[in-house]
């Protein structure tokens, strides 16, 4: 795991195994970076920006379900879905807009276990 050094006004932990979580909208997706205010994911479906929808983090993130709105969503290149098929692969960007102060209690305290060491298991996150 690393912190990003961008000036932003949480800071952000990086996953270099990209940890797996869920939407809603797109269902598996990859998790790259995280912090308070928002997450960037990689998966295989669009999501448009300006969209909402909901993210399930894995138990080892707190197994919270956030409200998230879509700010950014690009392609970055191709990958094979389980059948074979081409399909494009997204990166984009979501922001938490209504956290809870449980929410924000138990993802602060997942980031911080994060920031001191995540390890990954079989493509499975372990704090």
């Amino acid at each position: 795991m690393t912190e990003s050094q961008e000036h932003r006004r949480a800071p952000r932990i990086s996953f270099p195994g990209r940890p797996a979580a869920r939407t809603r909208v797109t269902e598996t997706v990859r998790i790259l970076d995280l912090s308070l205010n928002g997450v960037r994911l990689e998966h295989l479906n669009l999501l448009r920006p300006g969209s909402t929808c909901t993210l399930e983090l894995p138990p080892p993130l707190g197994a919270l379900v956030l409200l998230a709105q879509v700010v950014w969503s690009q392609v970055v290149g191709t990958e094979a879905n389980p059948e074979g098929e081409r399909m494009l692969r997204y990166q984009s960007g979501l922001m938490f807009p209504r956290l809870s102060a449980e929410q924000r209690s138990i993802l602060a305290q997942a980031l911080d276990k994060a920031a001191a060491g995540v390890v990954l298991k079989d493509g499975e996150l372990s704090l």
